[in-house]
């Protein structure tokens, strides 16, 4: 019997240990700004919680240093918080501020995910995910081969922007490859290209069937220059079915001048001579 209660008295006080074993937990409280500026520095606030058990000892915070933060030399993004006493009736939150968190400027439009190592007594290393808000500055195009003119070689380019921010001093190369031989200067100037606005390329060229490639440089809303790659498709089925059209058109198109003038000759030669009768 008594060993009975012994053992309902250990199992009691595990019980309760266990219940009251450390278990701290972190939120994003805040970002300023928000949404975060590729590029620029932004405030990070953390919320750590659970602190005010009597079990816990020093816990420790690393906001690791990833894609798309880094730090200052003179931060590591590591916080250690030995053991707190609160008082009763009192907030046991702690506020955990990271000042100084640099944006990549290569930052994604949109949710960026950070995470940060948790370290407390008695408890095994936690990794936790953040979501931070970014406003990307990046661009991004669609691009197509609108016009080629067999006899000149005339190829024009249509690009649209199809990105939230507008750009500025676009330029568009075409680089050596085997699919597009291209007289000429290779690189032309777009301009500036607002969000959803498109503009034309013109290159003196001639294309082959496939896959081309062309390198776009453009500055930014937060000024940064930036380089992108990409690829086209080109069929010239549609443009020299095109131009055998634009052939017949002409062809006909000179059969009916012919036509006409000959007839205001025959015209003019038949009055002619009813004049002398």
């Amino acid at each position: 019997m008594k060993r009975l209660i012994l053992l309902s008295l250990f199992l009691f006080a595990f019980s309760f240990v266990s219940a009251e074993a450390c278990s701290p937990s972190v939120t994003l409280l805040n970002q300023d700004p928000y949404p975060a500026v590729p590029g620029e520095y932004t405030k990070l606030v953390f919320q750590m919680d659970g602190l005010d058990n009597p079990e816990c000892g020093s816990v420790e915070l690393q906001l690791l240093e990833d894609f798309p933060i880094s730090f200052d030399s003179n931060d590591s993004g590591y916080r250690k918080f030995e053991k707190i006493n609160f008082l009763r009736d009192y907030s046991s939150s702690v506020l955990v501020p990271f000042k100084r968190v640099r944006i990549s400027p290569n930052a994604l439009d949109g949710n960026n995910p950070i995470e940060m190592k948790l370290k407390s007594e008695g408890n095994p290393e936690q990794l936790i995910l953040f979501d931070l808000e970014v406003k990307g500055s990046a661009a991004d195009f669609e691009i197509h081969v609108s016009e080629y003119d067999v006899p000149t070689s005339q190829m024009t380019l249509q690009i649209l922007n199809i990105a939230k921010s507008d750009i500025k001093a676009l330029t568009v190369e075409i680089p050596k490859q085997d699919n597009i031989e291209v007289k000429g200067s290779n690189i032309m100037i777009v301009g500036d290209l607002d969000s959803n606005e498109y503009s034309t390329a013109d290159f003196e060229a001639k294309p082959k069937d496939g896959t081309i490639t062309l390198k776009l440089y453009y500055t930014d809303s937060i000024d940064v220059r930036r380089k992108v790659e990409q690829k086209i498709e080109f069929d010239s089925s549609y443009f020299t079915n095109k131009f055998s059209d634009k052939k017949d058109s002409n062809m006909w198109t000179y059969i009916t001048i012919i036509i006409v003038l000959l007839l205001v000759f025959l015209f003019y030669r038949r009055s002619k001579k009813k004049n002398k009768k």
